[in-house]
């Protein structure tokens, strides 16, 4: 099975739209997907369709922004109800308060020197309700302050940088229970990339767990091959299923295109074992 369960259309912060997600998807050899766009399921009745219509599974998804010991984790929700009106209102509840977010980050690099920061970081908006770092990324590098998007993150968007602002997003209790409502699976999203302290690790995936969380990320474009073993070992350590996903975003962004991720490692349960 060549699952993907992790990818990201121009519904949130990916620059394809999902149809076209779903065609790179299965020129890639994946067989079993799912579209899992930022706070939001509007484009789930596309990525089906397209999807079955090339002899792929579907598995409809959605990545929920959490705010976590003041930090922000990810939790996909796989298999959903994408018209479950918990899981609608929460989404709405959580994409409140992006527009202001943007303007203040944009304020924000203008104070180090980069001026005209939002408008640029509209043009690769597809839902301006969703506007994003990687939005802001994407201008950055189009004039040469970075090399890479991952290189704007260093710089400018991550934690501490002069373009980084905080935003209370959902709480973890929330994001569960809203996924849960609608009938699917909670899995942690790259879990290596959070800067947490092993104890503060132990208390988030035990917190997660006592809430109905099933799975975490192993195997995903955000891990290095280091990680694919550290999250196959927490999996193991604390029973989680296992998911696996590039985080597509745009073709030549993250480590590893569409179906070419490795495998799970054998020993580890994989979420979409469910839906075998």
């Amino acid at each position: 099975m060549n699952a993907d369960l992790h990818c990201h259309s121009n519904v949130s912060d990916g620059l394809l739209a999902p149809r076209e997600v779903a065609r790179l998807a299965q020129a890639g050899g994946v067989t079993l997907w799912a579209l899992t766009d930022h706070d939001e399921v509007a484009g789930q009745a596309e990525a089906r369709s397209e999807a079955q219509a090339l002899g792929m599974r579907y598995v409809p998804g959605v990545e929920i922004s959490v705010t976590w010991a003041s930090r922000t984790v990810h939790i996909v929700g796989l298999d959903i109800d994408a018209a479950c009106p918990a899981l609608v209102a929460g989404l709405q509840a959580t994409r409140n308060g992006r527009m202001a977010r943007a303007r203040a980050m944009s304020d924000a690099l203008a104070e180090v020197g980069i001026e005209g920061a939002y408008e640029g970081a509209l043009r690769y908006v597809g839902n301006p309700d969703l506007i994003s770092r990687t939005h802001f990324a994407r201008f950055l590098v189009e004039k040469g302050y970075a090399a890479s998007t991952s290189d704007v993150f260093e710089r400018y968007l991550g934690e501490g940088k002069p373009g980084y602002v905080p935003h209370r997003w959902a709480t973890l209790e929330n994001a569960v229970a809203w996924i849960r409502a609608a009938g699917g699976v909670a899995v942690i999203a790259h879990p290596g990339r959070y800067k947490f302290t092993p104890l503060e690790f132990d208390t988030l995936f035990g917190q997660f767990q006592d809430l109905g969380g099933k799975a975490i990320e192993v195997v995903t474009g955000s891990h290095t091959p280091d990680q694919f073993r550290e999250y196959a070992e927490v999996a193991r350590r604390f029973g989680f299923e296992a998911s696996r996903g590039s985080d597509f975003h745009a073709p030549g962004e993250g480590r590893m295109g569409l179906g070419l991720l490795p495998p799970l490692p054998s020993d580890l349960t994989p979420v979409w074992l469910r839906w075998s």
